[in-house]
């Protein structure tokens, strides 16, 4: 009964483990973006994604004249990304969807208020 158990439990975390890595990599493409600065003012553009290893990878965001880039991981149902926008540094933090977009708030270090944004998978 005891063998039983162990060799159970060891099943569900190596699915487990095994689901995580495939649901990483699931990441890694192109998006659409919408969101709204920290003034409320809407933004388009597009994010790219891609991975650099099993638990992290680099996004980079294209919006209007813009571009910012950046580090980024999942874990679970969070993604998760700090980013360079000219001298400044932000973070960003997004609930990962069941159909693959990004529901996410940003910030920017040392400034007040947050933005929204949505990453779509294009």
């Amino acid at each position: 009964m005891k063998k039983a158990m162990i060799a159970t439990s060891l099943t569900m975390v190596l699915v487990s483990a095994l689901a995580g890595q495939v649901s990483a990599q699931d990441i890694g493409g192109r998006y659409s973006v919408e969101g709204t600065n920290l003034d409320g003012s809407p933004y388009r553009g597009t994010a790219d994604v891609r991975l650099i290893s099993e638990t992290s990878c680099t996004i980079v965001w294209q919006t209007g004249d813009t571009t910012s880039q950046g580090i980024c991981m999942r874990s679970g149902g969070v993604f998760a990304a700090s980013y360079r926008l000219g001298d400044s540094v932000g973070m960003v933090i997004y609930r990962v969807e069941g159909d693959g977009s990004l529901h996410g708030s940003w910030t920017i270090a040392g400034v007040d208020g947050s933005g929204t944004e949505i990453l779509t998978p294009q």
